[in-house]
């Protein structure tokens, strides 16, 4: 493994913000911690870059334990996520930091920064000013820099978090490419899960200093680790439920479960895209109270008499009206029972 934590633990005053945290990423792996804010995931970061001391465990990158070596000595790469380019230098100059850090002739830097700027899309742009740049042009000449020393593993804070939704979404696409490309090992931290879903090869979800779950995006996304991390990824259903052979008693009444699901006591997730519209007479009666455009779907959002409200996923011209009364019927491939 190129990076190792080891019952890594943080504390400020009488809490951890990290509480004795393992996790590994792998040569050429691109791993994004995700949680709400204060769950640990920046002082992760800040603690493998050399910027935080653990409090105990250990963090090891190739297998050397780091207790007590300095920052610019780790050979790892940070981008935050307000970029801090500094502005009395060009673009070139704000690339090149790295590389004159360590000593590189000019004529290397040159070259360096001239491979670099074409690399993220900026060809020729060496001698603009920072400040006559755009926020996704400055999130461009961040990761040049970063990438400019050839760090052995690359950290990302909230690396596109000041930019729109679709330059996001577009620079998302371009950083995994590029990644993929260069062979980058990669360390980062997001509270947005599309952004990270996107962008991993591995997610990690953090709540409370711990880890919560870890797993492929699709693993998270199919199989929700509990409540908490169904809630974090944007689901509405999760009700307590009791499971029995292939059906499961809950707040909406008798609903399928896949044929091996655990049984008893259990939490239950119903995805949107589980939760089907019939007639009013048909199933469970519910009354639409509100819907919200999504893009590929519209969200549908109901309210059973007596029972917890429901999020259904519906195409748009299929959508009910706010006020019109439907029935619900369940689908139990898009039912999950929590662990």
């Amino acid at each position: 493994m190129l990076l190792s934590l080891e019952g890594a633990t943080v504390r400020f005053g009488g809490r951890a913000a990290l509480d004795a945290v393992d996790l590994s990423v792998a040569e050429h792996e691109i791993v994004c911690v995700l949680g709400p804010s204060g769950s640990g995931k920046s002082t992760l970061l800040r603690a493998v870059a050399g910027l935080q001391p653990l409090d105990a465990g250990r963090i090891l990158l190739d297998g050397s334990d780091q207790a007590g070596v300095p920052a610019h000595r780790r050979g790892v790469g940070l981008m935050f996520q307000d970029h801090q380019l500094f502005p009395q230098r060009d673009v070139a100059g704000n690339v090149a930091f790295g590389l004159r850090m360590r000593g590189a002739s000019r004529g290397e830097q040159g070259e360096r920064v001239g491979e670099l700027l074409d690399l993220v899309g900026l060809p020729g742009a060496g001698g603009r000013a920072v400040a006559a740049l755009s926020g996704g042009e400055q999130q461009r000449v961040a990761l040049a820099r970063a990438l400019a020393p050839s760090p052995r593993l690359l950290m990302l804070d909230e690396p596109l978090g000041q930019l729109d939704r679709s330059l996001r979404e577009r620079l998302v696409v371009e950083l995994r490419e590029l990644f993929g490309r260069l062979g980058t090992t990669v360390l980062a931290v997001t509270h947005d899960q599309g952004e990270a879903f996107a962008l991993a090869d591995r997610v990690v979800v953090m709540r409370d200093g711990r880890i919560a779950q870890s797993g492929t995006p699709l693993q998270v996304w199919q199989r929700p680790a509990d409540a908490f991390v169904a809630r974090f990824l944007g689901f509405e259903n999760v009700v307590e439920a009791t499971v029995g052979a292939e059906v499961a008693v809950t707040p909406w009444g008798k609903v399928p479960v896949p044929a091996d699901a655990p049984q008893g006591a259990r939490t239950l997730l119903i995805r949107p895209a589980g939760v089907r519209l019939v007639a009013a007479d048909a199933g469970l009666r519910c009354t639409v109270t509100a819907r919200t455009f999504r893009g590929t779907h519209v969200a549908v959002h109901l309210q059973p008499e007596g029972a917890p409200r429901l999020e259904a996923a519906c195409a748009l011209r299929e959508a009910p009206e706010t006020g019109d009364e439907v029935g619900v019927e369940f689908d139990a491939a898009e039912i999950v029972v929590l662990g």
